[in-house]
Parts: C-alpha cells; sequence; structure tokens
C-alpha cells in the first residue's frame, strides 16, 4: 500500500479563522462564505470542533431552553410556504381562536419542572394591532410573568406602530420572536403577502421598546448556502439576541412539501457557520430537529448550538423533553441558564452587543 499525502490547507484555514473569533475579530462575508462550502467531512468535522471552542468559550457550558404555547392555531391569512397553519394551503392542520389562560399556565408550570428558560405564546395571524385583542395578548403575557422563573416570549407576527410594542414590553414581555426566515434575495420565494422589509421594520418597532429580540430563519426550503450566509449577517446587523435555526419539515399540502431533505452534515455544518459569524449570540436548533438530525440531533452542541426549543413544536411533535434533559447531562452541559438579561452578549463600544445600532427609531440592516 502507497501511502496518500493528506492535503491540510483547509485544516489550517478554519484553525486560523477559528483563532481570531475566539480573540475577538469577526470573519468577513467572504471568508464564511468558505466555511459554508466546506465539502469533505474531514474539513466540517474540523469546522465543527472550532465551532464547539468558540461556543465553550463565549458560553460556557449553560444551555438555553425554551418551549412554545400555540396560542392562535390554523387559518393565517399569509402565504408563507412552509407553513402548515396558512389558510391558503390544505393541511388538516388544527384551527382555534386565541386561547384561555389555563393553557399558559399549565405550559409555564411544565417550563418551571424541566429548567426551561422560555415559554413563548405563538399565534398563527398575520400581526397584532391595537385593541381588544391586544389587551387579551398583555393579559396573557402578565399571566406568564406571574407563572414562575420562566422568562416571558412571544411571537406574535407583525407589528406596525411604536404603541403596540411598547404595550408588550409594558406587560411584562422580555423578547419577541420574529424570525427574517430566509436572506432578502429568496425570501419572495417563502411568501408574498408580506415583505421582507416588513419583518424588518417590526424588529426595529420591538428593539425602540426595549425588548430583546429571537430571529432566524428556516434551512432546506431550497436556498443557497449563500442565502443562508446572507441571512447570518442580516440577524448580526441587526442585533439578534437569539438565533433559533429550523430545519424545514415538509408538510403535506404547502408548496415546500416535496423538498428534499438537507444531508445531516450539511444541516451542522450550517449551524457551525452561523456560531464563526455570530460568537456571542444564543444559537438554537428549532424546528424540524428530530425528523432531520434522527440520531445525531446531540451533535448540534459540537456545532456551537447554544441554545434548543423543546417540547411540541407548534404543528408537529418533538422528541420528550426527558430525553433532551438526559442528552444535555450525558453531554456535561447545564441546561440552568439564569442570564435572562443577556449580559454575556454585550461587547465593547456601543454596549448594545451588535454591529449595528439604532438610528432615530430605524434599524440600521445590512445590505
Amino acid at each position: 500500500m502507497k501511502a496518500r499525502t493528506v492535503d491540510t490547507t483547509n485544516h489550517t484555514r478554519i484553525a486560523v479563522l477559528g483563532q481570531r473569533v475566539l480573540g475577538g475579530t469577526p470573519v468577513t462575508r467572504d471568508e464564511a462564505n468558505w466555511l459554508f462550502n466546506l465539502e469533505t467531512s474531514a474539513d466540517i468535522l474540523d469546522l465543527l470542533a472550532w465551532a464547539n471552542r468558540i461556543r465553550e468559550h463565549f458560553k460556557g457550558n449553560k444551555i438555553h431552553l425554551c418551549s412554545i404555547v400555540n396560542a392562535k392555531a390554523g387559518a393565517c391569512s399569509e402565504n408563507c410556504s412552509f407553513c402548515s397553519q396558512s389558510a391558503h394551503y390544505q393541511t388538516g392542520s388544527p384551527k382555534y381562536g386565541f386561547i384561555d389562560p389555563e393553557p399558559v399556565a399549565e405550559a409555564a408550570n411544565e417550563a418551571n419542572q424541566n429548567h426551561v428558560t422560555a415559554v413563548g405564546l405563538v399565534a398563527a395571524w398575520k400581526g397584532l394591532n391595537e385593541g381588544p385583542l391586544l389587551d387579551e395578548v398583555c393579559d396573557r403575557i402578565r399571566e406568564l410573568k406571574a407563572g414562575g422563573k420562566t422568562r416571558p416570549d412571544a411571537s406574535l407576527g407583525i407589528i406596525k406602530s411604536q404603541e403596540v410594542a411598547n404595550r408588550l414590553k409594558e406587560a411584562g414581555l422580555e423578547c419577541y420572536g420574529h424570525n427574517l426566515e430566509s436572506s432578502r434575495r429568496f425570501f419572495p420565494q417563502t411568501c408574498t403577502t408580506h415583505r421582507f422589509e416588513d419583518r424588518l421594520a417590526t424588529l426595529g418597532y420591538l428593539k425602540k421598546a426595549g425588548l430583546k429580540i429571537c430571529s432566524g430563519g428556516i434551512i432546506g426550503m431550497g436556498e443557497t448556502r449563500a442565502d443562508r450566509c446572507d441571512l447570518a449577517f442580516e440577524l448580526k446587523a441587526i442585533g439578534a439576541n437569539v438565533v433559533p435555526l429550523n430545519i424545514l419539515n415538509p408538510i403535506p399540502g404547502t408548496p415546500f412539501a416535496k423538498n428534499e431533505p438537507l444531508a445531516v452534515m450539511e444541516i451542522l455544518k450550517t449551524i457551525a457557520c452561523f456560531r464563526f459569524i455570530l460568537p456571542r449570540q444564543e444559537i438554537m436548533v428549532a424546528g424540524g430537529r428530530t425528523v432531520n438530525l434522527r440520531d445525531a440531533q446531540s451533535m448540534i452542541f459540537m456545532a456551537g448550538a447554544s441554545a434548543m426549543m423543546v417540547g411540541n413544536y407548534l404543528t408537529t411533535l418533538n422528541q420528550p423533553v426527558e430525553k433532551d434533559l438526559q442528552m444535555i447531562k450525558d453531554l456535561g452541559l447545564d441546561p440552568n441558564w439564569d442570564r435572562h438579561d443577556f449580559s454575556d452578549q454585550i461587547e465593547d463600544g456601543c454596549g448594545c452587543g451588535s454591529v449595528a445600532c439604532e438610528a432615530e427609531g430605524e434599524l440600521v440592516v445590512a445590505k
């Protein structure tokens, strides 16, 4: 047998970029695109190892757990191509109006028992305006706030006024979830009933109200690797605190029903690239984890994830929370995440923890 020469060029370059991130120097867009396009398993595993080092350096061994309550299900007016709750598609998804206090209290109690940091109210509608429904939403948030140690979060769609964002903050909301979903270029392929700019404007109102931002996207919708890189840099520009990465779970009846699933290593590589670009953020693996990663779910933490959604998703099932907690324990990680103020994300400079700042109430975003 003849020995084969191993090219270590990529190994060295990945290490150089990893050391730079650990030292506080961000990767450039060109460097990040190069990382997204790594192909061999040896290179991807090198990338994951450095993403794990970056996670441990900035986040320690703490894992941020989140869960959600489907506060209003189905019959949504928007035509998001991935969503089973859109009224535009026939999916058999449940439909019901805004929930009463009891399910919210039950979710808060369960979260307290399972070390879950945050419980989010999620509603299937275009957005939230001033009026009786906003009053009811604020009541649920107050109840959630009073229910225990969990952080009250919400994902209630597009917000069109500063007053609505201010009311949510006054009710006790701490973090608002509003995904960009994909890059600016690819977004029209995911939805045409509202614009990418509408989502950015919503985030601007929320930031001005003093709310923390949970914003990420979905991979596997047909976007390119460059789109995923663009999304990561857009999220860096808006100063997202929590970055959920969902993996498309194709739902029969939706336009993306026949999308081919992403390879496991492609998913893990994407998580790792987001960690390189967003070293201080909570990178959370959310929807589609169980069905797409299967036995490789524990590798999300080696890939740089520092947060995970537990419990069932909006319309699909997750693995039991007890199994997730055992997985975290087996890896020597700690779900008792007690820093609700995201103080570990503050960097030198303006103090906001982001490369972008608000200018006269407007959100500065990447172009």
